[in-house]
């Protein structure tokens, strides 16, 4: 028989023409050209003239052509079918003598892993199952797996069941593991052949509507035309990025809203809308120009075209209106053409992604899965009881419960204690030992790691959080980076380094590093660039958030914020962080670093917590000061256009972006550090290890992957101001000695208060008289430091780091050897 098609089957066996043959083949292989004559056996197929030489590829689709009839329609044949039968009998054999009747490549697969392999590299139109036979494979599994792959949405994929003995069964189980349909099992050839034509004319032509619509609305996107399109109802359905950018609407404003409810300009005439709508409803395009009132309450003259859109029924089921402000010099002189739409269906599957860069939301992409299941929930509590909801550790626990059954006694006994263990809300957390045993980590971990214990007394603890905060009056006249003193120059020409002295910075500026450092650091990252704000902007925004540390607190004071931000920065220059983040993640990791601890008290969430301060009640005792300083961060920011860095971002971003910062600065809190520097070993470090150790460094691709899922990239931010935020310990030693005097201080001042106060002392070894300065700092290095900064050398590499550490360890471990309870040893 001559046909145009060859069969590829997963197994090395290729039947090409009806034939035999013990040859693989290629890709290439495939697409041979064909003969005139060779067309003439597939009735359906347009007869080419005589001596015309044709690729294979033109025979399956020719130019494509976006004519409103050829959306509409589909060409002779589809790409490429796909059958997967464990074993050749006679129904295969009918599907492959079919597909060679109709012209239509086709593979053949005999395991779902080979199935899956070859759908990941072909992307087949149809997919044929083979359902009959259990023992085999599980068809109804190879269905979802194929369904979990994004480019199967415009896949058609079918069943094929044995004929039923007595009673006709039903398709919903089909229907719910992803088949489009059934073929009950008939392996005449004729049928078979009857059975791929009507797929290619019903479902498959379908779907190539849908693929067609997805190319129409990424136009759309890319339009610079506003364009909008409503239902029949006069309801939004529709607005592209154009229309938002000058309209100054974001899309989920406006979509699902009556015409009616959006605001209008008082500039047109009384009776234009009554008689825009008298043209449209009978059918009629129209044309004029229409005033538009923007979000922001200005009028905009516009020329508009408003065409209906005919569907079912031959009534009018869309408006489609097309927009362009009339001083705009750059568009066209005519609208573009109409578009066509089907119905709101059509509509949502085809915008159903944000074509548009720089908005990626972080909420949005973490959690894209949950949009299926929503649309599939039950309307009866019947129903709802009847669903099974698991979190990932219910699963872990039901499957440890169903390994007990048939496990030994010392086993089941062992998973006992492993469920004893999951059950806890705390599996992040180490669990210490009896407070003899580390009195300093018991009292560091309770100081940082806890909520404290609630207040006896009636005192209350209140800091004035109702003052208003501004720019003191020696700070109203903006710095530039020219006007820097030379001094202060000086002092900042090594910023870059590791070993960068950030207190002889703070001598030198009077005690505002954190404006001098910041205009530096955000230059050289081009933040006033991403920003899009001018650097006078920056300046004051610098100096509004530096006025609001306490100079009065020890450590948390604008030189600690300085000191991560610098740290901050050098981290971002490393290899695998650049990798790993885009510029909207670097910006907003220095901006972060910024105002992480903006307004602290220089008192601890447990301290505020047992006052029970005005900021524990507004924060309900949960990351009492994290959620403060970002909270406020953004208050200062965007209460005055003097200092809002933001005010000339786009919505989107300026959402993404504020949703990173928020995160960052929410992770300092240490009562989550565990949780997330194991989350971070185990789901970058660990992977990354494991490809190394598979192939020298790894599979470029691999590794891409592992460092910029969004997923991934929450937790690199996470950990860098994490390590950013507590690396005193890992600075040079002189440097990490001034660090560890002012964080006890402020840790001492913390406890004599308490003591006045009458309030639960939260560090009892964080006494002045007695405290030993060497044993708090060897206990934070142990518990907190050592493993998170061992994970960020790991991904980021950072030898000095780790050496500075190390000696720092000496240090402490040598004084307190000592018996010497000091910062430094008493002079010689």
């Amino acid at each position: 028989m001559g046909c145009a098609s060859s069969i590829h089957i997963s197994d090395r066996v290729v039947y090409h023409s009806g034939k035999e043959s013990e040859e693989s083949h290629s890709p290439q292989q495939t697409n041979t050209a064909t003969q005139p004559s060779q067309q003439q056996g597939n009735p359906g197929l347009p007869i080419k003239p005589s001596g015309y030489k044709t690729t294979f590829t033109e025979v399956q689709f020719g130019p494509m052509k976006l004519f409103k009839d050829q959306l509409q329609r589909k060409t002779s044949a589809f790409e490429q079918v796909l059958l997967v039968f464990a074993k050749e009998d006679s129904q295969s054999n009918g599907f492959c003598w079919a597909c060679e009747k109709a012209n239509f490549r086709c593979s053949v697969a005999r395991t779902p892993e080979s199935a899956l392999e070859c759908f990941l590299e072909k992307h087949h139109d149809l997919v044929i199952i083979d359902h009959r036979h259990s023992r085999y494979f599980d068809a109804e599994a190879l269905c979802r797996s194929i369904r979990a792959v994004n480019s199967s949405e415009n896949t058609v994929i079918v069943a094929i069941v044995k004929r039923p003995d007595r009673e006709e069964a039903t398709v919903m189980p089909l229907l719910a593991a992803g088949f489009n349909r059934r073929y009950v099992e008939n392996a005449n050839m004729m049928a078979c052949y009857n059975e791929l034509i009507q797929l290619e004319h019903g479902e498959v032509r379908a779907k190539f509507k849908l693929r067609a619509c997805n190319a129409i609305f990424t136009a759309l996107e890319q339009s610079q035309e506003a364009i909008e399109i409503t239902s029949e109802d006069q309801v939004i359905q529709y607005v592209n990025p154009a229309y938002e950018s000058i309209m100054g609407y974001q899309k989920g404003e406006l979509v699902g809203k009556e015409i009616i409810e959006v605001p209008k300009s008082e500039k047109n005439k009384p009776d234009l809308l009554e008689t825009i709508n008298s043209c449209i409803q009978k059918g009629k395009e129209w044309q004029g120009v229409y005033y538009a009132k923007k979000k922001n309450g200005d009028s905009v003259q516009q020329n508009v075209k408003i065409t209906p859109v005919i569907g079912q029924g031959g009534k009018i089921r869309h408006y489609v209106s097309i927009n362009r402000p009339l001083n705009d010099n750059n568009k066209t002189d005519k609208p573009s053409d109409r578009v066509q739409a089907e119905s709101q269906t059509d509509i949502q599957s085809c915008k159903h992604k944000d074509r548009r860069k720089g908005s990626l939301d972080v909420r949005s992409t973490t959690s894209r899965g949950s949009d299926g299941s929503s649309q599939r929930r039950h309307s009866s509590m019947a129903r709802i009881h009847s669903m099974t909801i698991e979190a990932p550790i219910t699963k872990v626990i039901n499957i440890i419960n169903a390994a007990q059954e048939s496990s030994p006694m010392p086993v089941a006994e062992a998973l006992d204690r492993v469920l004893e263990i999951l059950r806890t809300t705390e599996l992040y957390s180490p669990q210490l030992g009896t407070k003899e045993e580390d009195p300093h980590t018991n009292d560091l971990v309770g100081g940082l790691m806890t909520d404290g214990l609630r207040r006896l007394s009636g005192n209350e603890y209140i800091f004035s959080t109702k003052q208003p905060h501004h720019i003191p009056s020696h700070l109203t006249t903006p710095l530039s980076l020219n006007d820097i003193p030379p001094r202060v120059a000086q002092t900042m020409e090594n910023e870059d380094s590791w070993d960068f002295d950030i207190f002889s910075l703070e001598a030198a500026t009077l005690k505002r590093p954190l404006t001098y450092l910041g205009l530096k650091i955000f230059s050289c990252f081009g933040v006033c660039e991403f920003l899009n704000c001018p650097e006078a902007t920056l300046r004051s925004w610098l100096q509004v958030i530096e006025a609001n540390y306490h100079s009065s607190n020890s450590y948390h004071n604008s030189t600690h914020a300085a000191d991560v931000l610098h740290a901050t920065a050098y981290f971002l220059c490393k290899e695998r962080v650049k990798q790993s983040l885009d510029p909207i993640d670097e910006v907003a990791a220095l901006i972060a670093a910024t105002v992480h601890d903006v307004d602290h008290p220089g008192r601890t969430n447990s301290f505020l917590c047992n006052a029970g301060s005005e900021l524990a009640i507004l924060y309900n005792d949960t990351a009492v000061l994290e959620s403060h300083h970002a909270a406020l961060a953004f208050q200062i920011t965007t209460r005055d256009d003097k200092c809002n860095i933001f005010k000339n971002m786009e919505r989107n971003e300026y959402r993404t972006l504020r949703q990173a910062i928020i995160d960052m600065v929410l992770a300092t809190e240490m009562t989550k550090h565990f949780e997330h520097v194991n989350k971070f070993v185990n789901s970058i470090n660990k992977p990354l290890a494991a490809l190394e150790e598979n192939g020298g460094n790894g599979d470029e691709e691999s590794v891409k992957g592992i460092l910029t899922s969004p997923e991934n990239r929450i937790l690199v931010k996470r950990m860098l101001i994490k390590c950013a935020d507590i690396s005193n310990p890992c600075r040079p030693l002189e440097l990490c000695i001034e660090w560890a005097g002012r964080i006890s201080e402020e840790y001492f001042a913390q406890t004599d208060e308490e003591k006045r106060q009458g309030l639960p002392v939260v560090m009892p070894v964080f006494d002045r008289n007695t405290c030993s300065i060497p044993k708090s700092q060897i206990s934070f290095i142990d518990y907190f430091i050592t493993d998170m900064f061992d994970a960020w050398d790991a991904f980021a590499d950072l030898p000095n780091l780790m050496q500075h550490l190390d000696n720092n360890f000496k240090y402490w471990k040598g004084l307190d050897e000592r018996k010497l309870h000091s910062l430094r040893p008493p002079p010689e």
